[in-house]
């Protein structure tokens, strides 16, 4: 069979939701249609790893591809975990998750479907969407690329010129959300983080969890808006915010002016360390469907300027901040990346 056959599988595992897509071994993606399942995590592990193995073979017979063809597979599953493979205790899965080896028994489902062993790597779901990411943005050029995705959390990943995932020795690297904002500049009390970090956790204002504790103090700055007199929920009202700066509503467009300046200088704080190239920004407030080009650039450009001040001279010439480009399939297409990427190493 010719290599140019060979395809590398990406599993991506949300506590509610899977999805599976695939690469070439050139790294082209094989198709931007992915195949989502339920996880059934209320059914348990064996019931988790059935619906992996069926994504794959559901993936395999939409794109006539083959067992055979398969050269390795990428699992990306949020942790965070106890060691490689095996998961700890998580917010959003069953208790009786914590401790389960993962990857020990994806292996075994995957080799008994394929008939042989099938080499099979596994990682935080945040860093590898900033891999499929980071391939979007550079291309084949060497450079180093930050991923801040800004959702119900702030998921952050960096990636170095080899184009794999900065995981740390306990595989709790790049967990960005959790350092703690530059609350002097922002000119705010610390918000309260799910985590329990009492800090000001940069996740806290720059994201939807932190949205209630920000519309509260903002409210303060526009006393006769609608919002500060509605006796709609705090979810509802958070959630609107959106919608409403596409319309140019000066309270939510403030809010997230306040949202761009702080990952801002976020961007700026985490450059000293990483020194990128690229910064790619995600998350539901560069999404076209959602948001209008007028606004996605604002959002953009409110990053930037922030961050441009503390940078040093060679970086401010340098660094460029960019969309997601990759929506949904970023995860599993850099779980597959991942698994082409070590590949690779091992031919070495």
């Amino acid at each position: 069979m010719s290599r140019s056959k060979d395809i590398f599988i990406g599993t991506d595992s949300g506590a509610t939701t899977s999805k599976t897509g695939g690469i070439w071994a050139d790294g082209s993606t094989i198709s931007t249609k992915l195949r989502q399942s339920s996880t059934n995590s209320q059914a348990g592990t064996a019931a988790v790893i059935q619906g992996w193995v069926e994504g794959v073979v559901g993936f395999l017979a939409d794109n006539n591809l083959s067992w055979d063809q398969v050269r390795g597979v990428g699992l990306a599953i949020p942790g965070p975990y106890q060691s490689y493979g095996v998961l700890d205790r998580s917010a959003n899965l069953p208790k009786s998750f914590e401790g389960w080896n993962f990857h020990a028994d994806y292996s075994q489902a995957l080799a008994e479907k394929a008939g042989r062993p099938i080499p099979l790597v596994v990682g935080n779901d945040g860093n590898y969407g900033g891999v499929a990411e980071a391939q979007r943005v550079r291309g084949d050029r060497k450079a180093s690329v930050l991923m801040l995705a800004p959702g119900s959390g702030l998921g952050a990943a960096y990636i170095d010129a080899n184009g794999l995932p900065l995981d740390g020795d306990t595989l709790a690297g790049m967990e960005g959300g959790h350092m703690p904002a530059a609350l002097h500049l922002l000119g705010v009390r610390p918000y309260k983080c799910g985590c329990g970090k009492d800090w000001g956790c940069i996740e806290a204002y720059t994201t939807i969890s932190g949205l209630p504790q920000l519309l509260e103090d903002m409210l303060k700055k526009h006393p006769g808006h609608e919002l500060a007199t509605s006796t709609a929920p705090v979810k509802e009202k958070v959630l609107s915010l959106r919608s409403r700066a596409q319309k140019g509503d000066p309270l939510a467009l403030d809010i997230f002016d306040f949202q761009a300046r702080a990952l801002g200088l976020h961007v700026a704080s985490l450059a000293m360390a990483l020194d990128p190239e690229y910064v790619v920004i995600g998350g539901g407030l560069i999404d076209p469907e959602s948001t209008t080009p007028e606004f996605r650039h604002r959002y953009l450009e409110g990053i930037h300027q922030a961050a441009m001040p503390y940078l040093w001279p060679a970086q401010r010439r340098k660094l460029k901040v960019v969309p997601a480009t990759l929506g949904e399939l970023s995860q599993a297409i850099g779980a597959a990346l991942v698994a082409l990427y070590s590949a690779r190493q091992s031919r070495i």
